[in-house]
C-alpha cells in the first residue's frame, strides 16, 4: 500500500515538472524584452498591438457562433439517438470521428472546391460567405469533442424516463428538449462549449487559408517575426484555456449543488 502511494506521488511529481517546468521557462523568457531586467513589455505590446485585439475579437465571435450552431446540431441528434435510434450510434460516432482521421487541410480544400465563386453556393464569394463557411468548418473539427460531450451526459440521465414523464405532461419535443433535456446535460454542454472554444481561438489552417483575420494565422505571424511577443502571446493564451476550465468546474458545481438540492 505504502509503496503504492510513493510511486503515485513520484508519477505525480514527474507529471507536474513535466507541465510546470516549460511553462515557467516561457513566463521567464517573456519577460525579458528588456535586457538586464524582469518587465511586462512584451504584453504591453501585444495587449496594445491592433491585431491582436482585431483578431482575438473576431475569433471569439466565431467560437460562440461555432458553439451556438454545435449545440443545435449535436444535442437533439445524440438526444434522438438515444432515445429512438440506438441501432444508429455506431454510425453516429463513427461519422463525428472522422473530423479527427481527415486532416484539417484536406477539407478546407474540400470545401473551396464546392463553395467557390463558379459553384452553385458560391460562399466564397463574399466576406460573410466566408465566415459562414469557416463556421461550419470549426463547427466540424469541434464535433467530435461536442458529440461525446453532450452524449456522455445523456448516459448520465434516464433520457426515456424523462422523455415520458414531460409528454404525460403535455409538453411537446421542443419544449421537452429545450426545458427538460438540455438543462440536466448543461455541465456536459458546456464542457463541448469550452472545448470548441479552445478549437476555434488556436485553429490556424481553416482560417489562413481562407484568408480570415483569425487569431491563430495571427499568432503565426508574430511567432515567425518578433522574439518576445510570441511567449506573452503563448502564456496569453494558457490563461485564456485555465479561465475556460474553470468556468467550466464553476458551472458544472453550480448545476451539481442545484441538483442535489432538488433532490
Amino acid at each position: 500500500m505504502k509503496q503504492s502511494r510513493i510511486g503515485a506521488w513520484i508519477a505525480l511529481a514527474i507529471g507536474t515538472i513535466y507541465f510546470l517546468v516549460p511553462l515557467i521557462g516561457t513566463l521567464e523568457f517573456s519577460l525579458r524584452m528588456r535586457r538586464g531586467e524582469y518587465s511586462l513589455d512584451a504584453y504591453r505590446i501585444v495587449l496594445g498591438d491592433p491585431g491582436f485585439q482585431a483578431s482575438f475579437l473576431y475569433s471569439c465571435i466565431l467560437a460562440l457562433a461555432t458553439i451556438a450552431v454545435g449545440v443545435l446540431l449535436v444535442v437533439p441528434t445524440a438526444y434522438w439517438v438515444r432515445l429512438r435510434l440506438p441501432r444508429l450510434r455506431p454510425i453516429i460516432e463513427f461519422i463525428t470521428l472522422l473530423p479527427l482521421v481527415i486532416p484539417a487541410i484536406v477539407l478546407v480544400f474540400g470545401y473551396v472546391q464546392m463553395f467557390n465563386t463558379s459553384s452553385l453556393l458560391p460562399l466564397l464569394g463574399s466576406e460573410h460567405g466566408t465566415d459562414l463557411l469557416l463556421t461550419f468548418g470549426y463547427v466540424t473539427l469541434a464535433l467530435p469533442y461536442m458529440y461525446r460531450a453532450v452524449d456522455t451526459g445523456l448516459q448520465a440521465i434516464d433520457v426515456r424516463t424523462l422523455t415520458e414523464a414531460a409528454e404525460s405532461l403535455g409538453a411537446g419535443r421542443a419544449r421537452i428538449l429545450f426545458r427538460v433535456i438540455l438543462p440536466n446535460v448543461r455541465s456536459a454542454v458546456l464542457s463541448g462549449a469550452f472545448l470548441t472554444f479552445a478549437i476555434v481561438i488556436g485553429e490556424f489552417t481553416f482560417a489562413s487559408l481562407l484568408n480570415r483575420p483569425a487569431f491563430g494565422p495571427y499568432l503565426q505571424l508574430v511567432g515567425a517575426n518578433r522574439a518576445y511577443e510570441p511567449a506573452a502571446l503563448a502564456i496569453i493564451a494558457f490563461v485564456v484555456t485555465w479561465a475556460c476550465m474553470g468556468l467550466l468546474q464553476l458551472f458544472g458545481r453550480g448545476r451539481r449543488g442545484a441538483s442535489a438540492a432538488t433532490r
